[in-house]
């Protein structure tokens, strides 16, 4: 690509002279207010490997690498690029650096198209024609060189996640990065996506590219880096060959004590049905079905779980379920009676009736993070802080700070805006506002996306200590070792339709994998019975 990817290369160090390094952080400190978000922190990164950084939310990792990339500054240090000090005082620069940052949360424009966003801030000229003609030509090239097929002409809000990701990689890579920082990159996608990301992760690295990788799956960091940085509290800990570790000794590293990497529960003891779904067909929308003709029902005392690659209708199902999205036809039935689902306030009448709903995004559905931690933890049961005509405020405020030790959300302040809270204290926020409600159901979507190792156990542990007390626990997760772990029955759903019904404890991955791709259809087994039966063509659920 020696035809200039971008003009914007004037300071960049000459490679062929650098460093073995890419990059090297040295005494790097960062301070929010009293947070010590980054302390004394070193780090090498070699030129052309895959180098992991894994910690908690809060351990400082993404602060450490907004630093790299320019969007803060840090209080102290030094950053080496290939060998040569610089001082990086915002992403331009970085850019012309060679550094580049796919972040967690995409920076694309919906309703522009895939071209337009990669040039957005590149253009060679006030005459968009040539960058563009330009741009076609490069992204053709990259796409055949690391497999990162997009149309060039597609509007990115009608891409797949998977896909916005590639235009993300592709708008990096059009700038000239040599260096590239994913934060959890693997969050939003299915496991086939995740793995095709692998392979264009190898493919950048093979052909010389340095990545530096912030995740929290240790088995991602297993399969894909070659050395591996761990951060606690916002220090450095220790930095390891990948291929001398292990994740048991990583998480340990992370969290600053043992954690069991699997999911511990005794059997299951189902009661009385207490969600039943009949018939259930729900559009999207632009009023095409997404499920179609579904029914099922979860006892008191289990955990059903839903499998699926994402956007098979396990979303609509679940805002249908929990009165956030109408349903053409069907019933849902709580303790035996119907809910009346339909309308604005159909969530808030699921919930008077006793469901309660974990939402798979909880930042566009579950929080408002504009709210402090307090607002957040009375938010859809505002009714129950009632006083007068105005709101408790000292009991709301008590029953925030109840959840917070209950919880261990960090940090520990119920006046603290929700958007400065990590990913996995938000997720914790959200999960103790409607686990400690005591409902009779509850509809968990995502329960662990974008969350650190130690809340990963934390969760697990929680909802195994709902479905313990008797409570009917609807999961929906694109994991399927998560699906498999918590559940006491599996339901594959594909194309809107359940397609099979398992025993995790039986259940064949292969053949689950098969059937959430669409590659079998069977009939499912009795609620509870044993492995999953292939019986393809003899009809739905």
């Amino acid at each position: 690509m020696e035809d200039s990817l971008n003009q914007n290369t004037e300071q960049r160090p000459d490679m062929a002279a650098a460093s073995s390094l890419a990059i090297e952080l040295i005494g790097i400190n960062k301070h929010f207010g009293p947070v010590h978000a980054n302390r004394d922190i070193n780090l090498q990164i070699k030129r052309g490997t895959v180098h992991g950084i894994v910690g908690e939310n809060g351990a400082g990792k993404s602060t450490l690498m907004s630093i790299l990339y320019g969007f803060y500054t840090a209080d102290s240090g030094e950053i080496r690029v290939n060998g040569a000090p610089h001082s990086i005082t915002d992403s331009r620069h970085a850019l012309a650096l060679g550094i580049g940052m796919v972040h967690q949360h995409f920076m694309l424009v919906d309703n522009m198209t895939v071209l337009e966003n990669v040039v957005l801030g590149a253009e060679d000229s006030p005459l968009l024609a040539p960058t563009y003609a330009k741009a076609r030509q490069v992204l053709k090239r990259l796409a055949d060189d690391y497999e990162l097929e997009v149309d060039a002409e597609a509007v990115i809000e009608d891409l797949s996640v998977g896909q916005q990701q590639r235009v993300e990689i592709l708008k990096a890579l059009y700038r000239g990065a040599e260096v590239l920082i994913l934060d959890e990159p693997t969050g939003v996608l299915t496991p086939a996506e995740a793995d095709h990301l692998f392979r264009i992760l190898r493919t950048l690295r093979d052909e010389g590219k340095t990545i530096i990788l912030i995740t929290h799956k240790l088995r991602e960091i297993m399969a894909i880096t070659d050395e591996v940085s761990v951060m606690r509290q916002g220090a450095m800990v220790k930095t390891l060959q990948t291929k001398d570790t292990s994740p048991g000794e990583l998480a340990e590293l992370m969290v600053g004590r043992r954690v069991l990497l699997r999911v511990e529960k005794g059997p299951a003891n189902p009661g009385k049905v207490l969600l039943e779904v009949e018939n259930l067909v729900v559009t999207d929308d632009f009023k095409v079905p997404r499920v179609k003709g579904v029914s099922f029902n979860v006892r008191a005392g289990e955990i059903v779980g839903i499998a699926g690659v994402a956007g098979n209708g396990q979303s609509e199902l679940l805002e249908s379920v929990s009165g956030m999205r109408d349903q053409l036809l069907g019933v849902v039935r709580l303790n035996g009676a119907p809910l009346s689902l339909e309308g604005d306030d159909g969530a808030a009448r699921a919930r008077a009736a006793g469901l309660a709903h974990v939402p798979e995004d909880r930042l566009r559905e579950g929080l408002v993070t504009a709210f402090s931690e307090w607002e957040n933890s009375i938010l859809g049961y505002q009714d129950k802080y009632g006083k007068g005509l105005g709101l408790d405020i000292d009991l709301a405020r008590k029953t925030a700070d109840e959840y917070i030790k209950k919880f261990d959300i960090r940090p520990p302040s119920k006046d603290l805006k929700t958007a400065n809270f990590s990913g996995g204290n938000q997720q914790k926020i959200v999960l103790a506002r409607e686990m400690e409600r005591n409902p009779d159901v509850l509809i968990v979507g995502q329960p662990t996306r974008g969350v650190d190792i130690g809340a990963i156990e934390f969760i697990h542990n929680q909802i195994i200590k709902m479905r313990d007390a008797g409570k009917a626990i609807l999961l929906v997760s694109v994991e399927l070792d998560e699906i498999r772990s918590l559940s006491d029955r599996i339901l594959v759903i594909f194309d809107g339709k359940i397609v099979g019904e398992a025993d995790p404890a039986t259940a064949d991955e292969t053949e689950l994998g098969l059937l959430m791709t669409g590659v079998h259809s069977a009939t499912p087994t009795a609620a509870g019975a044993g492995t999953l039966k292939n019986n393809a063509g003899k009809g739905d659920a």
